[in-house]
């Protein structure tokens, strides 16, 4: 057994993917982000990609708190981690018996939908947050999402940008948010056999790239205007939901 993944192909996808995946933490998790998977799932499978960014992604959520450590809803992070952490449970228990197409498809889907509610029929300025409940369930749904192909961002995103936080204050709140969640998975990832001693020696690999990925995020969501942000926030969603439904139903694999 070889302790490398020495093809070129794999490192022409990954490294694009896991540079997105740093400037996510700018705040553009929900889109460019969750992209980071299914860009790699070109060269390896959903599973084994998903193991080999976990060292990454924890030097990317270290690096994302210490930029924004003064800047997060203390009191929107209380409500959200814990379904985030049931939504990781229920994703461990189903792992081997879900079909990655169809979770690839269920989360492309809403995402696409999601878009679309908002682009047709835009809140208003005086409209109230999302209620509770509809948190819980999307934020559960992110929890799942995430733990099977790190695509945890669209359905949190759902629930928080309505709440019109401020691009650093959203920002911030996702870091730690997905710190936990990220954080979460450790643990079921061994048990279930996916922190290998090649995907892990990957993964150091990869890990120089990380905080570049992580400054360019974080400068852009230091001086992007409101109105830019959450336009970037909907392309990536837009290109997330689409390579999603790809994957789904068109993809050869």
């Amino acid at each position: 057994m070889d302790f490398l993944i020495t093809d070129w192909f794999f490192y022409a996808v990954t490294i694009p993917a896991v540079l997105l995946l740093g400037i996510s933490k700018s705040g553009f998790g929900a889109g460019f982000g969750s992209l980071a998977v299914p860009m790699m799932a070109l060269a390896v499978s959903v599973p084994q990609a998903a193991a080999i960014l976990m060292p990454v992604l924890l030097v990317m959520d270290v690096l994302g708190m210490a930029a924004f450590r003064k800047d997060f809803d203390l009191k929107l992070l209380k409500f959200l981690i814990p379904f985030g952490l049931l939504g990781i449970g229920v994703g461990a228990l189903l792992f081997k018996v879900l079909n990655p197409h169809t979770v690839a498809g269920i989360v492309g889907g809403f995402t696409l939908l999601f878009l679309a509610q908002r682009l047709l029929f835009p809140p208003k300025v005086d409209s109230a947050p999302p209620p509770k409940w509809l948190g819980a369930l999307l934020t559960a749904t992110s929890g799942f999402t995430s733990f099977i192909a790190h695509a945890g961002g669209p359905p949190i995103t759902a629930y928080v940008m309505p709440l019109r936080l401020s691009p650093l204050k959203y920002t911030a709140t996702m870091a730690f948010f997905f710190f936990f969640i990220n954080l979460a998975k450790w643990i079921p990832y061994a048990w279930l056999g996916l922190l290998d001693l090649r995907n892990m020696t990957t993964s150091l690999v990869l890990l120089p790239i990380a905080p570049i990925g992580v400054w360019v995020g974080v400068r852009l969501a230091r001086r992007i205007s409101p109105v830019l942000f959450y336009r970037l926030l909907y392309l990536g969603m837009f290109l997330t939901g689409v390579k999603l439904l790809w994957d789904a139903f068109l993809s050869p694999n």
